[in-house]
């Protein structure tokens, strides 16, 4: 099997009018347990359900693995885009991480800026990312 969804390390958050919806993935084809590489994909669903016009700009992740390593990533869009929103859009995107143990956390904040220039943040409530136990 080359992926593994685990609906109860999802995670769901709304902030103002969007909400994010993350759906973590342990990729068994591109890991190598014994090699400690476990890696991740994840599945984001950004939707906007509100009067607001919005274009995601940046992300944050935080990144913890199960031996209390942290780190964080940052940088402009997600896979290469800056979408727009505005009442009734959604937007989808898969990207993936790699840990060096069998379990760890991801949680973050999108920087979105209105059509005035303003800035806001939109959370991405924390998902856990865990290899099957016979991986």
């Amino acid at each position: 099997m080359s992926s593994v969804v685990r609906p109860k390390h999802e995670s769901t958050c709304t902030t103002g009018h969007f909400t994010v919806r993350a759906s973590p993935f342990y990729l068994n084809d591109k890991s190598s347990p014994e090699e400690r590489r476990f890696v991740f994909a994840y599945r984001i669903t950004i939707e906007c359900h509100g009067p607001v016009e919005a274009q995601l700009l940046s992300r944050r992740w935080v990144i913890c693995d199960a031996d209390g390593l942290s780190h964080t990533v940052e940088g402009d869009g997600v896979i290469g885009m800056q979408p727009s929103f505005h009442d009734g859009v959604s937007f989808q995107y898969t990207s993936y991480c790699p840990l060096a143990t069998r379990w760890g956390t991801m949680e973050g904040a999108y920087t979105m800026s209105k059509p005035d220039g303003e800035t806001f943040e939109v959370s991405i409530a924390r998902f856990y990312l865990v290899a099957p136990e016979d991986a």
